[in-house]
């Protein structure tokens, strides 16, 4: 076990646990947030690495791909579907990331040794359990103005993407905890976005983001203010900036936790895996400031709660979550509160 976190009244310990790993697509891999549901007394989860695959089982641990999921359409790029929400007659309302492959001029791409994008992220609704899905449209994009042609980062010239998507405890609004690698620094970092529940079949132009204190930017092109602000910028030599949120209800701690990378490089390369805590979605400010969980050269952390009668997903867990880092689990998180 590592030395115990306290943030306020809260305790995360992290201990060591024989290994788990997801699925994920034929060669293994598992690039994005990794959402989960429970239907007909099966955990069903979906991994990406530019096409999302399906798998269900018992439990986490028991887990079998069922294949590749199946797009009504085709869109320009690859799409690693990242978050999901079920309604109680099973229909499924996910959100994916997008990377254009056709955004950046061919000018710009010549001579680089990788392919610049710049990712977006929509919508979509499956009325078989993931197996088929309706793409609804883009709802979160940065624009072409806040690209940068000149920046020195390995795969985005802008964009916003490596998300998360989680309904409110009122039921009120689905909010987005995203990346946005915008040319301007200050905007660059973790932001939040939100649609109201009640517009979750038609969302396109639903989305605000957050910025100057408000919810008055659209997310289709819009500003934002971020939450965790780049320390060092993304577009530059040694960038240093938090990302790829993922974001669940705590019913240990009454709290939501997000977990979150720190990118060091152009590369990629990951400082360690962040924990932040907030009793209130609908307030961007109320974020702690994130604390390391542990040193890490993976990413795409999150949780998969350990609780099979509560039917715990990576969006609502208790006391015990497996910990997932790039689709694979060795430690067991233990979230406790003093004021419980």
């Amino acid at each position: 076990m590592s030395n115990p976190i306290n943030i306020g009244k809260v305790r995360i310990e992290l201990t060591d646990a024989l290994p788990v790993k997801f699925p994920g697509d034929p060669t293994g891999g598992t690039d994005s947030n990794s959402p989960a549901w429970w239907w007909d007394g099966k955990l069903h989860v979906i991994n990406s690495t530019g096409h999302p695959y399906r798998s269900l089982g018992e439990d986490v641990s028991h887990l079998v791909s069922t294949g590749g999921v199946v797009f009504s359409n085709t869109i320009d790029g690859g799409r690693w579907i990242e978050a999901v929400y079920q309604e109680p007659d099973g229909t499924l309302y996910g959100w994916y990331h997008n990377e254009p492959m056709r955004l950046i001029p061919e000018e710009v791409q010549q001579g680089r040794p990788n392919r610049l994008t710049a990712p977006r992220i929509g919508a979509l609704v499956s009325h078989d359990q993931g197996v088929t899905w309706e793409d609804l449209g883009i709802v979160i994009e940065g624009g072409p103005d806040t690209l940068n042609y000149e920046t020195q980062n390995y795969f985005f010239a802008g964009g916003n993407g490596d998300f998360t998507v989680i309904l409110d405890r009122r039921g009120e609004y689905f909010y987005f905890l995203i990346g946005t690698y915008y040319k301007d620094v200050s905007q660059q970092g973790v932001s939040v976005a939100r649609m109201p529940f009640a517009d979750r079949a038609s969302p396109v132009g639903k989305v605000v983001k957050w910025y100057a204190g408000g919810w008055q930017e659209p997310g289709l092109g819009g500003r934002v203010t971020p939450i965790f602000p780049a320390r060092s910028d993304w577009n530059g030599p040694h960038p240093d900036a938090f990302w790829g949120p993922s974001v669940h209800w705590n019913r240990a701690i009454g709290q939501y936790v997000m977990l979150l990378n720190r990118a060091i490089d152009p590369l990629w390369k990951q400082e360690g895996i962040y924990v932040s805590l907030s009793p209130d979605l609908s307030n961007p400010a109320s974020w702690s400031e994130p604390v390391r969980l542990l040193e890490s050269t993976g990413w795409y952390p999150q949780v998969i709660g350990e609780d099979r009668a509560m039917q715990d997903t990576d969006r609502e867990a208790g006391e015990f979550c497996r910990l997932f880092i790039h689709g694979t689990s060795r430690h067991i998180l233990r979230f406790t509160a003093d004021n419980l």
